[in-house]
C-alpha cells in the first residue's frame, strides 16, 4: 500500500474514531485518549519506528485535549 493510500486510511479511521464522541460529551481526558491513539495509529500506519510513534501520541493526545479550548470540538 502506497503511503498516500496508508495516510489516507488512517485519517478515515481517525475521523470515525472521533465520531464516537458525539453523544457521550467526552472530558479533556476521553479526548485525550483518543487523540493519542490516533496519533500512535497514524505513525505506526505510516511505518515509523517506536520514538515517532509516541510523538505521535504525545502530540495527538495534547491536540485532543486542547481542542475545545480552541472551539474546534464542541
Amino acid at each position: 500500500m502506497r503511503n498516500s493510500a496508508k495516510l489516507a486510511l488512517a485519517a478515515v479511521l481517525g475521523l470515525t474514531v472521533a465520531g464516537c464522541t458525539q453523544n457521550i460529551n467526552p472530558t479533556d481526558t476521553d479526548r485525550a485518549i483518543i487523540g493519542a491513539a490516533a496519533g500512535y495509529t497514524v505513525q505506526t500506519v505510516r511505518g515509523k519506528d517506536g520514538g515517532d510513534r509516541l510523538r505521535g501520541a504525545a502530540l495527538g493526545g495534547a491536540a485532543g485535549a486542547l481542542c475545545d479550548d480552541v472551539r474546534l470540538c464542541q
